[in-house]
């Protein structure tokens, strides 16, 4: 395609500085989720056929140091001259390397992919097939090191997006646990006084420690909430309808007083380590990044139980199994 050998035509991959993120000084941005939305559900059809993307860098360059000029420029080669297609492409660009456009300078360096307008799995870090989630119906997985979840069915992706973990005075505990119960909308406790937190498709998967996934402002760098987990509002949305939330003796109502559990929702895995500050979804090669892959527990019971609902049922399997 004439974009990628645009983008090489502009950019000495010898010489790349590797300068990507906003600098502090810009303060901590957040990602438009109205205009990530139509990219992240873009995740639909066989995955058989999604293509393989292959990555380059772009550095941000005018002669005359002129930021926007070089923004502008950007566009023009993102959008083969079609400077609104640009912008419109520039916001996979930005999910990708997880900045904003708007808050890059010049001399900051970007990661291009060579095919736009793909069903946002072609892009995936996490692997497109996990042969140890394929006798699982359903499993949700956060990966903190990438900060990104995935969703399979029978070992198969059919989703993922980027999120926010938890900072690193409050971290999202690593382990295996269950969706528990859902609420469209809540008001986090952790609220201040007079600056209610509104949270949108919350789906609560650690109840003593109330951690939940959930919609929320989504900013561009690393690990920042209080434990739960941020998705973008498409992505919070259809994780909340497409997930399994428990069984008790009460159905499978809001809180902790929904009566005794009788069966456990979809598997959730949090794994990987938390970032040292905004994640690094790419490999910096010295002439192409290449894109870094979620490695995956040989099966989802290899990761530890994280609270005693997950111990519980694991000596009921045990035993089941042991007695066959």
């Amino acid at each position: 395609m004439r974009i990628w050998s645009d983008i090489v035509a502009l950019v000495a991959v010898t010489a790349v500085s590797i300068s990507v993120g906003v600098r502090p000084s810009c303060g901590q941005q957040f990602i438009n989720q109205t205009a990530a939305s139509e990219i992240v559900s873009n995740q639909d059809g066989p995955i058989e056929d999604l293509p393989d993307i292959y990555y380059q860098y772009y550095v941000l360059r005018d002669s005359r140091n002129n930021t926007n000029l070089a923004r502008a420029t950007l566009y023009k080669v993102l959008g083969r001259g079609d400077v609104e297609l640009g912008k419109k492409r520039s916001v996979l660009v930005g999910l990708l390397n997880r900045v904003l456009i708007n808050g890059l300078a010049v001399g900051d360096t970007l990661v291009i992919p060579n095919l736009f307008e793909q069903d946002f799995r072609a892009y995936s870090p996490f692997p497109r097939y996990y042969t140890g989630g394929r006798d699982f119906e359903k499993l949700f997985i956060i990966d903190k090191t990438i900060q990104a979840f995935a969703g399979y069915e029978y070992g198969k992706l059919v989703r993922w997006g980027i999120v926010n973990t938890g900072a690193k005075e409050s971290p999202t505990p690593t382990g295996r646990y269950n969706f528990n119960w859902k609420t469209e909308y809540r008001i986090s406790s952790l609220s201040p006084p007079d600056e209610p937190w509104e949270m949108w498709w919350v789906f609560n998967f650690h109840q003593a420690r109330g951690i939940h996934i959930h919609q929320f402002a989504m900013p561009t760098g690393g690990p920042t909430s209080h434990g739960c987990v941020r998705l973008i509002d498409d992505d919070a949305m259809w994780a909340y309808h497409w997930a399994d939330a428990w069984t008790t003796t009460r159905g499978s109502d809001f809180g902790s007083e929904s009566g005794r559990l009788i069966d456990q929702g979809t598997t959730v895995l949090v794994v990987g380590d938390d970032p040292d500050g905004k994640p690094q979804p790419f490999i910096w090669n010295k002439k192409l990044p290449v894109l870094k892959t979620v490695v995956l527990p040989d099966h989802p019971y290899d990761v530890p139980p994280g609270t005693d609902q997950q111990k519980y049922y694991d000596k009921i399997r045990l035993a089941s199994q042991s007695s066959r």
